[in-house]
């Protein structure tokens, strides 16, 4: 009796399969067009899955096995049984190793059991919980219907009139292990995730993310520019049709984990954003339903079932239902926590600006101070509204040169919107300090500097950004120099990964990074540190956007501080609540991000949070009662300073300038 009910069982789930990889692959193609190269893309998805995409599973070593075991052994068991069992190639060799795949299975699917007894808040319930049952019924399934294959069971067993029963049963596992690894696969369920997954690593928007150099993989953070002249194209995204196919692709390969609800500060501080749910959200409207079945948190504030939408609905509507509220959407700080953890590598962000784009640059949406500060950025080219040839006023004593007089120099000296705040500018006056004592031959662009265009970005205005950062690039073209040196993260990034698509390619370094290299360079000396504890803050746009983790620590061993590590560092850092213009859309929550962040410092013990970027500190010294103070690793270097011991290399060509003392420097 198996032997006739198999191969129908085996063949019909294949082919439900297909049937429901074509429906969804309708549903993906409702998107824009994306130029990928398909065949490129498959050749490369072993490496991708295998390699790439586990450097981020593997931080969780339980998880990462319990993946290995489960889904190795699934992929190798539906082969092999296709095979022995659908088409009849039975031996001892393939029957063996169809054992071994369905054992190794069955034993990631206790751990997948073990986890869902207790799960953590992250993790979506519902059809979910029904997985780890569903894994074990293949598994078990085939390992005993495989048995007679290897002489382990008589042939005969599970055949003639007193076996039926026994037989019957089998196949009802064998048919409910295929209906949730093959139908569900396709037609939706917990296994989604592993068809379009796969298809999601092969075709993913920035294949520039995967590495073929052993060590890992490339990093790719800058925001894709609009095409403002193509009138035709839709300037954001409206609707779900509006994504590209392949964003559409990479939002159904979600897995429901929560990781990115997990390092959230926007849901972490009770604002109305859950990543997680907001990716659910866009695949809800892709094929059209509401939110009603949804299983996981909610957005803090908002209750599941209230939202439904459609492919070629709106997304946030002026009235009525929609997918979501705009508030979801300005919640976000960009700060790309969610895109670190995420396993699937699905890009939350640019998702999130895509769809702010049309919020601005559509609806003129821009909630709270946000109208006030573009249009302070289109008259006045800063987000302040400051008479722009104020820009150097904090330098009036230090005689700063200028790029317009010296047309040449090594170092640009990039001053970013900080210069208009009191606090940054002790920081730009202590980086001067350090650039003079190192003899670094630098200048700056003084009025001839705008905003880079970083918070015109981020809060969906890419007509001003484009506009700024082309007259900007016009420019810098005037000039000539070997590398950009900016104590802004912000500007660090968008300079150095954003202006190259508009013709703007430069060598851009964060003053930290800078530092570093001068003092190993042998080009700073520093008297030994003598104050209390210090823990670093990491900026976003440093280290997860850039990967830039060490080069701060390496200044501050070189002062001699030992970094008290907070329990969220390095790649896992809590934002500050600065960035993607969160501080301008103001959008209330339960508590404040930067309150979470001052905390953090407070439980790592340290008297002093050492930053290297000015939002970070603008929040973090916003904090009422903040148990530590805030200075920057430019302040802390230049309070620091000695006279380099005779011999020591040097460079520049300005000169040996006059030493100035720390007061000087930090006024």
């Amino acid at each position: 009796m198996l032997e006739t009910l198999l191969p129908i069982l085996i063949f019909t789930a294949l082919a439900l399969a297909v049937i429901g990889a074509v429906r969804r692959i309708r549903l993906w193609r409702q998107g824009r067009p994306s130029r990928v190269n398909l065949f490129q893309g498959l050749v490369a998805l072993p490496r991708r899955y295998l390699v790439d995409l586990h450097h981020v599973v593997g931080r969780d070593k339980m998880i990462s096995n319990t993946h290995v075991a489960t889904a190795g052994g699934f992929v190798a068991a539906a082969v092999l049984m296709t095979l022995v069992h659908g088409l009849g190639i039975a031996n001892p060799l393939l029957g063996g190793l169809l054992l071994l795949a369905s054992a190794s299975m069955f034993v990631g699917s206790l751990f997948v059991a073990r986890r869902r007894l207790n799960p953590p808040a992250r993790l979506s319930k519902g059809p979910w919980m029904r997985l780890p049952k569903s894994l074990m019924a293949f598994s078990i399934g085939v390992f005993l219907i495989t048995l007679p294959t290897v002489g382990l069971l008589p042939e005969g067993l599970l055949e003639g009139g007193s076996s039926w029963l026994l037989a019957l049963v089998l196949a009802g596992v064998v048919a409910w292990g295929l209906g949730e690894m093959f139908f569900g696969m396709t037609w939706g369920g917990p296994m989604k995730h592993a068809f379009a997954g796969a298809l999601h690593l092969a075709f993913h928007r920035r294949a520039e993310r995967f590495s073929t150099k052993k060590g890992g993989v490339g990093r790719s953070t800058g925001l894709k520019a609009l095409n403002l002249e193509n009138e035709a194209a839709p300037l954001g995204v409206e609707k779900p049709a509006d994504f590209t196919w392949n964003q559409l692709l990479g939002f159904d390969a979600c897995v429901q984990c929560g990781r990115c609800e997990a390092v959230c500060p926007a849901f972490a501080a009770g604002q109305p954003l859950n990543p997680k749910k907001l990716i659910q959200d866009m695949v809800v409207g892709m094929a059209g339903g509401s939110d009603a079945a949804y299983a996981g948190s909610a957005y803090p504030g908002k209750p599941v079932g209230e939202h439904a939408g459609a492919p070629h609905g709106p997304i946030v509507a002026l009235e009525g239902k929609a997918l979501v509220d705009a508030d979801t959407l300005w919640s976000c700080t960009t700060c790309r926590a969610c895109v670190e953890e995420c396993p699937m590598m699905i890009e939350h962000v640019d998702a999130i600006v895509d769809m702010r784009r049309h919020l601005t640059l559509e609806r003129g949406k821009t909630p709270n101070k946000g109208a006030e500060v573009l249009d302070n950025l289109i008259a006045t080219d800063n987000p302040g509204g400051f008479d722009p040839g104020s820009r150097l006023n904090w330098a009036a004593d230090l005689n700063l040169p200028l790029m317009a007089d010296l047309k040449q120099v090594d170092v640009l000296l990039w001053l970013g919107d900080g210069a208009f705040d009191m606090r940054n500018q002790r920081t730009l006056r202590a980086l001067v300090k350090v650039l003079r004592a190192a003899e670094v031959d630098f200048a700056v662009l003084g009025a001839e500097e705008r905003d880079s265009g970083d918070v015109a970005r981020r809060l969906g205005d890419e007509a001003t950004f484009q506009s700024l950062a082309k007259r900007n690039i016009a420019t810098l073209a005037k000039y000539r120099f070997q590398q950009i040196v900016t104590c802004d993260p912000h500007s660090f990034h968008v300079l150095g990964n954003e202006y190259g698509e508009l013709g703007g390619n430069y060598e851009v370094y964060h003053h930290s990074t800078f530092i570093a290299e001068l003092y190993d360079a042998g080009r700073l000396a520093f008297a030994p540190w003598k104050g209390g504890s210090v823990t670093y803050h990491d900026p976003c746009y440093l280290g997860r956007y850039n990967g830039e983790y060490e080069a701060p620590r390496r200044v501050l061993k070189a002062l001699g501080i030992k970094v008290n590590e907070m329990e969220r560092s390095g790649f896992r850092s809590r934002c500050c609540g600065g960035g993607g213009g969160a501080p301008i859309t103001d959008i209330p929550g339960e508590r404040r991000i930067p309150d979470m962040r001052m905390n953090d410092v407070k439980e790592s013990g340290a008297e002093l949070v050492a930053v290297g970027c000015p939002q970070c500190t603008a929040m973090l010294e916003g904090v009422v009662d903040a148990s530590a103070e805030v200075r920057d690793i430019a302040e802390l270097v230049a309070d620091a300073l000695v006279e380099r011991p005779a011999g020591n290399a040097s460079g520049g060509s300005q000169g040996t300038a006059e030493m100035i003392t720390a007061e000087e420097a930090i006024v």
